[in-house]
This record gives structure tokens, C-alpha cells and sequence, in this order.
């Protein structure tokens, strides 16, 4: 159901509407009862009349509430928040699906007091040096690794592997005078079988939006094979649902991608090693908007850890396994320094510094576009034409001149680009197949126009 069928929707079980965040114990009060029954969705900033108000400073609103839900409700409930816009005005919608609880409000609860049992684990491994990840895994041996995946990983750095390497690593650890796989062995080479039923939440999801909320989806796709295959799969998948801007420097073109390409993979690496896998029900997020890219992984920053510490390049690791391998793959270099480096990489190729949010047990980062490709796109295509739709350099006249409300045909575009009107008519058909133009009128006398942009 889509957020306009939502808002007219009435109340239930399932779906409640509030005024604002002004009153937060309630809205807690309702996402327990939703996690505890069925599941349901919160939408803020609607009137109990029906009435649209919206939420103003909505980007503040939505770290507030996720403030609020992280520290106000136990266990650690991980609901989607998200920002809409309808008929101009921002809302916050919070899904929560129905979750192994019970749940409760930190202030009445019957551990008042007391953290959540996923927090008090990680808490317990922190004092014993341990990490989630080095975590034996009983009922799976050698066997249930996926060895040609360990073999092809390695050899992209000319290196073998053995048991002994993987012992090192600690891919295989031991337990009861065994070796068993560790929970990071199964997150990076389980065999499907062995992740889907441990860790069936560890992967990435990537998803291409046509605005700037999750209203509406141009593409989107779920890495297959596990989180390290991502490394290489997720650049693929932004490189076709982005643009680029081409310049011209001493008679060479240069292309710019829309987004910093070795910061996105810095920050991507490091969402993977440093995701909080014992939180379920949360995956890796990689949503492109219209205005902006975000990267999200579930876990917020180490206990001790503040945002002003991680910016200075202090470094903890929360899972010791994955961070061996990456570094022994060549993924990750210093530890700590993985933040300078994103920023040296945006300063360095002209883009927009991106930004670091802290939402609950989540952590995101937002990356904005290249001003050269936001100007290029603005001047050159001057309609949302979507961006896994590749048009050609003649396809992107035929929209400029409809844009500036010329009334070009088929026979306009072959005088101009020299070409057959054999190839223009099926240069146009490829546009309009796409929804991007639409010919009004009779065959005779009927003229092609921007089609309506939804």
C-alpha cells in the first residue's frame, strides 16, 4: 500500500497517524504494541481530522525519534523510518514488522534500568576482548565453508589459502577439542545454505528511487552470494543508476561520476566490517535518491565511541574476523583512517563533503551529487529522465528541443543529426516506450511533447 492509500486509510491494529513529536511516550507506546502483535505503520505529521500538517526540520525529527526509540525501548527495536513528502508536506512513516519480543518501554519495563539483551552481549563481549563475529559456530565444520569462494577471493591478491591460513584468520576457530566455523566464517564463506539459516539478514540490498523519498522505485536489487561479493557488485549497480558529467581538459574528456567512486567503496567496505550482525531483522542498506545516495549499516558506533573520536580516526573493531580478512584481501589499509580518506577523496575530485548520521542502532552516510553533474543534467536534460534509462546524444536533443517548446518531429532530428528518419523515428520510439515523450493530435498534424513526470 502507498502512502496515499495509507493517509486515507482509517486507524487499526496496523496503522495509526500522529499529530507531531511532541508527546514521544505515546508514539513509543504504539511501535511497542505494533512489534509486539502484528506489526504495523506510523505515519507523523497528519491531524486526527485527516488533516496534513507535516513535520517541520524533518531530517532533525527523524535522528530525534530514532534517538527516542533506541534509548526508550527494550530490547533494541530496529523499525524503518523513513521521510515522505504528500502534497508538499514532509512526513515521517515508521514501519515495524512483528518481532520475537516481547517489547517493552525502558521506564516501566520489568528490567527498568537495564539494557537490551542484544547491548548487554556486546557489552560482555567487550570485556572479555571478544567479538561477535570470532562467536563459534557448534554445528558447522570445514564443510560447510564454500571453498571455491575462499579460493577466488585470495587469488584476486595472489595469495593461497589453506586451513591452517583460515585457523589464522579466524575463520575456523576451536571448540570442544574441534574446529568449527566462526559467525564471521559463515558471514564471509558459509555456503548459502549455512548463511541463509545463521545469518539470513547479512547482505546488502541496493535500491535506485525516482525523487527524493521511497515512494516510487526505478531499480533495485538484493547482492547474491553474501556481503563480500557486494564489494564488487554494488559499484556495478550505482554506476547504472547514476550519471556523468563529461569534461573537456587539454583535448581529453574526462568523465566524472555522479558520486565519489573510491569514497563510496571506502565507506562501503567499512559498513560491511563493521555492520552489528547479532541485531536481526536489519540488513545493508544502499538507496539512491534524486538528490543524494545513502549508505546504511545496522550497528551504531562502538560502545565509547563518539562521532567527534571516529572524525580524528579513532579506531575500534567490532568484528575482529571480518577486519583480518578484508585487511589480508587489501580492502581495508589503517585502521582508523578510513574517514580521512572518503573526505581527502571528495575535497580532492570536487564533490560535497558527505555526512555522518548516528539513527538508533544505525548508522548512515549521505553523499551528494558532483556539481558539474548537477548542472550538466540540469542544462542538457531538462527532464527526470531516469537513470537506468540510457539515452543517446540524439535522443537528448530531441528532449531539449521539446523542453524549450519547439514542436520537433521525426524528420527534424535526421535533418540534424544526418541520420535516416528510419533511425530518428526509432531513436523517438525508444522515448516514448520509456514514458518520456507522448504525441498528441492526429498522425498529420499531431506534435510529440514532454510526457507528464509523475
Amino acid at each position: 500500500m502507498n502512502i496515499a492509500e495509507l493517509l486515507n486509510s482509517s486507524e487499526g491494529k496496523t496503522l495509526e497517524f500522529k499529530r507531531d513529536l511532541s508527546s514521544m511516550k505515546p508514539i513509543l507506546k504504539t511501535l511497542v504494541a505494533f512489534a509486539n502483535t502484528a506489526g504495523g505503520t506510523l505515519i507523523i505529521g497528519r491531524k486526527d481530522d485527516g488533516e496534513l500538517q507535516g513535520v517541520p526540520n524533518v531530517l532533525r525529527a527523524e535522528e530525534r525519534l530514532a534517538s527516542a526509540i533506541s534509548d526508550g525501548i527494550r530490547p533494541a527495536m530496529t523499525p524503518e523510518i523513513e521521510i515522505y513528502s504528500h502534497e508538499g508536506k514532509p512526513l515521517l512513516v515508521v514501519r515495524v514488522p512483528h518481532w520475537r519480543g516481547p517489547f517493552y518501554l525502558k521506564a516501566e519495563g520489568a528490567e527498568k534500568g537495564v539494557a537490551g539483551p542484544e547491548i548487554v552481549a556486546e557489552l560482555q563481549r567487550s570485556l572479555v576482548g571478544l567479538s561477535y563475529d570470532q562467536t563459534p559456530c557448534p554445528d558447522l565444520s570445514v564443510g560447510d565453508l564454500d571453498m571455491e569462494k575462499i579460493h577466488r577471493a585470495f587469488a584476486t591478491v595472489g595469495r593461497k589459502i589453506d586451513k591452517q591460513k583460515l585457523e589464522s584468520l579466524g575463520v575456523l576457530v576451536a571448540y570442544a577439542g574441534r574446529r568449527v566455523l566462526s559467525y564471521g566464517g559463515v558471514i564471509l564463506f558459509g555456503t548459502d545454505t549455512a548463511r541463509q539459516r545463521y545469518f539470513p539478514d547479512a547482505r546488502v540490498s541496493c535500491a535506485r528511487f525516482r525523487g527524493t523519498d521511497k515512494a516510487e522505485f526505478i531499480d533495485r536489487m538484493d547482492i547474491d552470494g553474501g556481503v563480500l561479493n557486494a564489494v564488487e557488485e554494488v559499484p556495478r549497480f550505482i554506476r547504472r543508476n547514476t550519471r556523468l558529467a563529461a569534461k573537456i581538459e587539454t583535448m581529453r574528456r574526462r568523465d566524472i561520476p555522479e558520486y565519489p567512486e573510491v569514497a563510496i567503496r571506502e565507506v562501503l567496505v567499512n559498513a560491511i566490517a563493521h555492520a552489528d550482525y547479532s541485531l536481526t531483522g536489519m540488513r545493508i542498506l544502499v538507496a539512491i535518491y534524486a538528490d543524494r545516495m545513502e549508505i546504511q549499516n545496522p550497528g551504531m558506533l562502538p560502545f565509547g565511541m563518539t562521532m567527534e573520536e571516529f572524525k580524528a580516526g579513532v579506531s575500534k573493531i567490532r568484528n575482529r574476523v571480518i577486519a583480518r580478512v578484508f585487511r589480508e584481501l587489501g580492502l581495508i589499509e589503517e585502521w582508523g583512517s578510513g574517514y580521512k580518506r572518503v573526505m581527502e577523496a571528495c575535497r580532492t575530485d570536487g564533490y560535497p563533503e558527505p555526512a555522518w548520521r548516528e539513527l538508533g542502532v544505525a548508522l548512515r552516510v549521505l553523499f551528494y551529487p558532483h556539481p558539474e553533474v548537477v548542472e550538466h543534467s540540469a542544462a542538457r536534460v531538462p527532464v527526470n529522465v531516469p537513470v537506468n534509462v540510457p539515452i543517446n546524444e540524439r535522443q537528448e536533443w530531441f528532449l531539449e528541443q521539446l523542453a524549450a517548446g519547439r514542436q520537433a518531429r521525426a524528420a527534424d532530428l535526421a535533418a540534424h543529426w544526418e541520420v535516416s528518419e528510419k533511425t530518428a523515428k526509432r531513436d523517438i520510439a525508444y522515448l516514448k516506450k520509456h514514458g518520456l515523450v507522448e504525441f498528441v493530435g492526429s498522425p498529420k498534424k499531431g506534435f510529440y511533447r514532454l510526457a507528464m513526470q509523475v
